[in-house]
């Protein structure tokens, strides 16, 4: 991983999504493409019934005009009464088409704007919980959220109704327009003439409903990524009587939400209102010049009659057609921000030739070579300087030191969640940018000092380690992190369920899910973060003791503030602002004095003494 090259690499990688409100087009939702192509038999189906339910519309005014040149205007009553029969029938054949291609339409748009969505969504999930923590550093899980939720059902929306409603009115109105040219050019000439001074309105007032949609959908983000971020954090909340304000918060910001969404609807309103307008003044024009053309002999009844339906096709088409611009505009806007998530690439990436790692029997070997590494969010401040450790297999290192020291950061660069920007670290002598991540991480197992436990059994929490493990040699880790007894003492015992992260439990529980956990991975190399931290003077010393028994034919690095838990260590790293300030074990430390020693005698004062 090294080096400057690396670190240039890095540096080089896209940029992260950026959420400012800025306006998006139609041209936007050319990002769906790739999630149209698997359906393409579909689609053209869909298509197939789209032009024949528009061309049973389009169909009606030429039967309706028969109908009344011939069925109500003959002069026999026998023949009148007959051709009725024959056109009505002809009529309820040509509604009945229209039926049957409109409801086989309508199932197919929406079975592809569902399984679109659903395609979209996972795609866009799937990449995110690929992102480097970088990544999440600039972006909040909310507005992840609102992405997942609200765009989506935007996109399906448009793909499962608007675009098909738009495609058939599309195809109408063109029918509508020619059917008008070939049959009375001289109305249809006064028709298109007014239609012009509809649409360069509509163009105008589009650009601002587009600008104001990606403005609304960003605004609704914000309030979501509030939520989550409070709901998450609730006991805190409701600790320090918070309630009220983030409430107040939250009203804040879906207020602003609001105040643009009203700002996009009145505008929207008005370009409706003057659609409507227009194209109803329209209709009357050319049903005007119609009835002129029949009081003067120049054309039938049938053909006025003709003409009205026709006319009416087309405006309504150019009505409709406006409105679904609008949602093409806002499903535009909902495109390009999960286009946005999807084209986030993770400056962690994936090496283009990958090394397989040696096998590891007893534990994996880690060296540290001059690593210097500052987070991208603090790239002034370096969290480890020119930092070297050479840890052999089967040995138990820990890092000890203030908070702030590097810790933490050693774990994080090891499990190659972030890149240093100098230096390399090997695993078993492969660097770690040169080992897959998959490779990599399953080689590593990890109990955090803040335990994760999901919203499913306790079963399948300790299984999460290793996911094709039996139930018996889950209930065997569990037994070894002294879990097994609470869990058998759960409602369900272990398929009881532990609530969303785990609010049904202790935080020592948590712990001991989180090591059984690890356990149950067998990892070579194990990390602990303050792993017993969360429990009690009894359960501690059970669980260290099962962590000694687990830590045997395995490399460990234990993060520890309390120094009573790294005694027996092989060696104590001792890290102060970002660099390894000392090295050796508890008694070497302390006879030398310095900064272990410091730490030691606050906590075994009469061994400091």
């Amino acid at each position: 991983m090294a080096s400057s090259q690396a670190s240039s690499d890095a540096s080089a990688s896209p940029p992260l999504p950026d959420v400012r409100p800025r306006a998006a087009s139609p041209r936007s939702l050319s990002g769906l493409v790739p999630f149209l192509k698997p359906y393409r038999g579909r689609i053209a189906l869909a298509l197939l019934f789209l032009l024949l339910a528009a061309a049973s519309t389009l169909v009606l005014p030429v039967a309706l005009k028969t109908l009344i040149d011939r069925g109500l205007v003959s002069a026999d009553p026998g023949d009148r009464v007959m051709a009725l029969r024959e056109h009505f029938a002809a009529l309820f054949g040509v509604g009945a088409a229209l039926g049957f291609f409109s409801a086989a339409r309508f199932y197919m748009v929406t079975w592809l704007g569902e399984r679109i969505t659903a395609d979209l969504r996972t795609a866009v999930y799937s990449h995110v919980v690929t992102q480097s923590p970088e990544f999440f550093e600039t972006t909040k899980t909310g507005e992840v959220l609102s992405r997942l939720t609200t765009d989506t059902t935007l996109v399906q929306t448009v793909v499962g109704s608007s675009l098909s409603m738009g495609l058939r009115n599309s195809v109408m109105g063109l029918g509508a327009l020619g059917m008008l040219i070939v049959t009375n050019p001289k109305i249809m000439a006064q028709v298109l003439l007014i239609l012009l001074v509809v649409v360069v309105p509509s163009l105008y007032f589009g650009r601002r409903v587009r600008k104001l949609s990606r403005a609304s959908q960003d605004r609704v983000a914000d309030s979501s990524a509030i939520a989550s971020e409070v709901l998450n954090a609730i006991p805190v909340v409701q600790s320090y009587v918070q309630e009220r304000r983030e409430s107040d918060r939250f009203a804040a910001a879906t207020q602003t939400a609001f105040d643009t969404a009203r700002k996009r609807t009145r505008i929207r309103s008005l370009l409706v209102a003057f659609i409507i307008t227009a194209t109803f003044g329209t209709l009357l024009w050319g049903v005007y010049q119609g009835t002129q053309a029949v009081l003067s002999g120049t054309i039938t009844a049938g053909h006025l009659g003709q003409t009205v339906v026709y006319v009416i096709l087309l405006v309504s088409s150019v009505a409709v057609l406006s409105e679904v611009y609008g949602d093409l505009l806002r499903a535009a806007g909902a495109t390009e921000r999960l286009m946005e998530l999807l084209a986030a690439r993770s400056p962690v990436a994936e090496p283009s030739h990958p090394q397989p790692l040696p096998k590891a029997d007893r534990g994996s070997a880690v060296q540290f070579e001059a690593v210097t590494f500052s987070y991208p969010s603090r790239p002034a401040t370096a969290a480890l300087k020119d930092f070297t450790l050479d840890i052999r297999a089967g040995e138990t290192v820990a890092l000890v030191g203030p908070s702030g020291a590097g810790k933490s950061t050693v774990f994080q660069l090891l499990l190659r969640f972030y890149d240093a920007q100098q230096g390399t670290i090997r695993v078993d002598g492969v660097p770690v940018d040169q080992v897959s991540l998959a490779d990599l991480r399953h080689r590593v197992g990890i109990v955090p000092q803040d335990s994760t436990v999901f919203s499913t059994s306790a079963l399948e929490n300790i299984r999460y380690g290793r996911p094709q493990a039996s139930d018996q040699e889950v209930m065997a880790a569990a037994r070894a992190a002294f879990a097994h007894d609470f869990i058998m003492a759960l409602p369900q015992g272990y398929d009881t369920y532990l609530g969303e992260r785990g609010v049904r439990l202790s935080g020592g529980q948590r712990q001991r899910i989180s090591i059984a956990r690890a356990m149950l991975k067998n990892p070579p190399l194990l990390l602990l973060d303050e792993a017993t931290s969360a429990l009690d003077a009894e359960s501690e010393r059970v669980v260290q003791a099962a962590l000694e028994a687990a830590m045997a034919d395995r490399t460990t690095l234990v993060i520890a503030h309390r120094l009573a838990t790294v005694l027996k260590a092989d060696r104590i790293v001792v890290l102060d602002g970002g660099r390894m300030v000392d090295v050796g074990t508890h008694a070497q430390l302390v006879a030398r004095g310095g900064l272990y020693a410091k730490l030691a005698s606050m906590q075994f004062a009469p061994e400091a003494s």
